[in-house]
């Protein structure tokens, strides 16, 4: 997978007042920005998984726990679609 860095300016001390490593950091700001382009809609859960740099099975997880739905379906979504099964 092809990759393209983007670097973020942070004051000297965030991490010390976070109380974090810089991985740790980079994790949770690639979790958090993966999660909410998921739930705006302009990613799927596959893509979202890439960009939190987790497994899908773990960003499901991760979703989960966190009481994050990983299914936008409506009930009309799925009444329509058990129609057409019909």
């Amino acid at each position: 997978m092809k990759t393209h860095t983007i670097s973020i300016d942070f004051p000297s001390d965030i991490l010390l007042a976070l109380n974090e490593s810089e991985s740790e950091l980079i994790k949770q700001i690639k979790i958090s920005l993966a999660i909410r382009l998921y739930l705006a809609g302009k990613l799927k859960l596959g893509k979202a998984a890439q960009v939190s740099g987790l497994s899908r099975f773990s960003f499901e997880t991760y979703l989960s726990e966190n009481s994050i739905p990983i299914s936008n379906l409506t009930i009309e979504d799925v009444m329509d679609d058990l129609g057409k099964l019909k």
